[in-house]
């Protein structure tokens, strides 16, 4: 059996690489929108690269630079609740193993 199916999730995205837009991030959170409809908590919840998280005032943070690009927030997100759009060309994640 392969070594690849024994790994877990965290060390099979750890073969991927991440080209970083530094301060250009591709994903925005309208706090208000996603407080007023659960959107923040289920992000937190959904999204498997974890790029999203819960303060304790509710606000919902973005790691964008973990993002797998996935479309998975964009599936489940109350509309207005969230702004999302490919990295720059050249930038985001680069999927060495799948």
């Amino acid at each position: 059996m392969s070594d690849f199916v024994n790994e877990s999730v965290t060390q099979r995205l750890a073969g991927n690489h991440y080209e970083i837009d530094e301060g250009n991030s591709h994903i925005e959170v309208n706090q208000e929108i996603a407080k007023a409809t659960g959107t923040g908590k289920l992000l937190v919840r959904i999204c498997p690269a974890q790029v999203y998280s819960e303060r304790e005032d509710g606000t919902i943070d973005v790691e964008y630079a973990a993002c797998l690009e996935c479309g998975t927030c964009l599936a489940v997100a109350a509309p207005g609740a969230l702004t999302w759009h490919y990295p720059s060309s050249g930038t985001g994640i680069v999927f060495r193993e799948g």
